[in-house]
């Protein structure tokens, strides 16, 4: 049995991966705790795990809108911040810890693992080209070295670097990769047992954006609200926390809501209009639904995950200022029997078959963490 300490931050599509695999490593037996932001102790205790929030840490808040230049820095302060890091070693110092499993964008609390010899994991919930692109051009790395940081080598030094996304569909994984990087397959949230094919649903369309509060979104969901208007289908909409349901007019065979379970509508949808994010994007491909991507933030991974799509037929990737006419037409194209579904059933089928939560925590089970126990490195 291993002591596990999980340390994320207050995301969107970060966490449920990180939850996911911490379910798995639990019913293993293994003792798992988290480390994160004072605002998410009420998610990650309602999945039964103890709960530590920061107290060095810079305070960060997904729902507070940090728009432009400044708010780019604001993100870059909080992933080169040492505070999580020195929250990590006393967490550690106050509760024997075996294995670390630790956010990528968390560069300070990786560092702080890295220089006390931690037994460390590296958590990639995104395509891995995206990451390595982010870390290696840009502002990224110079304000990383800055703080003495060098993310690429925090990941690739790690012992194990869990890239939970389809290995298939992401570009880095058609060159070579460091031997301490593993694609897991997507970690699944909780699936129906058996899937009603889309050709035989009435047809549905979820839309859901983004949780975190980014410029634009009201706009992308005012035009996407008109262009659903009157068509043949019944549409469920989710604005998020970032964003107050009363503000939109819904009208006839369109709900407008804040929050609703996502399982309770992907079994039985044809079509969902989302913003990119991984995790809303992949839980869609696993119920073998095509979609249509309005990319909301475009420093962020909504881009590169909808043109992949794109470009194998499954999705559609329009401008966030799309007008309501061009999101139409799109829904026109893939609300219907298409090769899009073929290609969307081929991707779920694959998804379905392989639990990221299971092969990750399967890699975590072969660290050697009795030999550290005993001090041999």
């Amino acid at each position: 049995m291993a002591r596990i300490l999980f340390v994320t931050w207050d995301g969107g599509g970060n966490v449920p991966p990180a939850l996911g695999i911490a379910t798995e490593a639990r019913n293993r037996g293994h003792q798992v705790r988290f480390l994160g932001h004072a605002q998410q102790r009420r998610r990650i205790e309602s999945h039964g795990f103890p709960f530590t929030p920061y107290t060095h840490a810079r305070p960060w808040q997904s729902t507070t809108n940090h728009p432009g230049i400044t708010g780019l820095y604001q993100s870059l302060a909080v992933f080169t911040d040492a505070g999580p890091g020195i929250d990590l070693l006393d967490t550690v110092a106050r509760e024997p810890t075996d294995v670390v499993v630790v956010d990528c964008l968390l560069y300070g609390a990786l560092q702080a693992a890295a220089d006390a010899h931690l037994t460390r994991v590296t958590l990639v919930h995104t395509y891995y080209e995206f990451m390595y692109r982010g870390v290696t051009r840009g502002v990224t790395p110079v304000m990383a070295r800055l703080k003495g940081q060098r993310p690429l080598k925090l990941w690739t030094s790690s012992d194990l670097a869990l890239v939970t996304t389809d290995k298939d569909l992401d570009p880095a994984s058609r060159r070579s990769l460091p031997d301490s990087v593993h694609y897991t397959g997507v970690v699944r949230h909780p699936m129906p047992s058996t899937l009603t094919p889309v050709s035989e649903r009435d047809p549905l369309i979820l839309v859901s954006l983004s949780s975190l509060n980014f410029d634009g979104q009201q706009r992308a969901l005012r035009n996407i609200l008109e262009a659903v208007g009157g068509l043949p289908a019944h549409t469920v909409v989710t604005t998020g926390p970032s964003v107050d349901p009363a503000t939109f007019t819904a009208g006839p065979n369109i709900e407008v809501h804040g929050y609703v379970p996502h399982e309770q509508i992907l079994p039985t949808a044809t079509l969902v209009i989302g913003h990119g994010g991984h995790d809303t994007t992949m839980r869609a491909l696993a119920h073998d639904l095509p979609l249509i991507v309005l990319p909301i933030h475009p420093a962020l991974d909504q881009k590169m995950i909808g043109r992949s799509l794109e470009q194998r037929g499954v999705a559609r990737c329009l401008r966030k200022t799309a007008a309501p006419e061009r999101i139409r037409s799109a829904v026109g194209e893939l609300l219907v029997a298409g090769p899009h579904r073929t290609t969307a059933a081929t991707l779920g089928a694959r998804i379905r078959a392989h639990d990221g939560a299971v092969h990750a925590a399967d890699l975590i089970d072969q660290l050697p963490i009795g030999e550290r126990r005993r001090g041999v490195r």
